[in-house]
């Protein structure tokens, strides 16, 4: 068996769902998120085909207050619109909460934000031009969208408070079913961003 107690089959099993850069061991969490989504695909018939052909990259568990706690699972950008199609037609994010009995479950790209491209004399370049979508701000609005999927952002503003911290205001879709997520989300994204948003419909 394994150091972890498991049965080594049950090990090499879960271990095809989660793939984390370059080559890092999962921690508790990860493998936990990554055994619930093999036992999906073993077990669920309307999820097993297109659980087959993904992974994630990590998860970590945000505290939201009041003993509730979210777990935010990574994926690879490219497998995004993947996980979106089960979420939207079977349920994924349902059958992942009930695995992890009493918390809220969202999956966000794991996008990597890039740095600036140095102007100074004598600092090393970037070899490429950095593309729009890897600057943080770029980056921080997509998890935005990923977050809150699969409404749709209808508007976006940002206020000044007197102290000059800001506040993004998001709304959401009339006919949104996340309204009850809302506050989940706000901690989410203060957690990945630092940043203080609120959602209304």
């Amino acid at each position: 068996s394994s150091p972890r107690g498991r049965p080594l089959l049950a090990m090499f099993s879960y271990r095809s769902k989660i793939k984390k850069a370059k080559g890092a061991e999962p921690d508790a969490l990860e493998e936990q998120v990554a055994t619930a989504l093999y036992e999906l695909q073993v077990n669920d018939d309307k999820l097993k085909a297109a659980l087959r052909e993904v992974h994630i990259t990590g998860a970590k568990e945000v505290d939201l207050g009041d003993n509730k706690r979210a777990v935010v699972v990574m994926v690879p950008p490219p497998q995004l619109d993947s996980f979106q199609k089960m979420v939207r037609e079977n349920s994924l994010i349902e059958e992942l909460e009930k695995k992890f009995s009493g918390k809220s479950v969202v999956i966000v790209a794991d996008r990597r934000i890039l740095r600036k491209e140095s102007r100074k004399k004598g600092t090393r370049q970037l070899k490429q031009l950095r593309p729009r979508s890897r600057t943080l701000t770029s980056v921080h609005e997509l998890l935005l969208e990923d977050l809150v999927f699969p409404s749709d952002i209808v508007a976006k503003r940002i206020r000044v408070r007197t102290d000059g911290s800001k506040l993004i205001k998001v709304a959401l879709q009339q006919d949104s079913k996340l309204s009850d997520k809302s506050d989940t989300f706000s901690k989410v994204y203060k957690n990945l961003t630092g940043k203080d948003v609120v959602f209304h419909i």
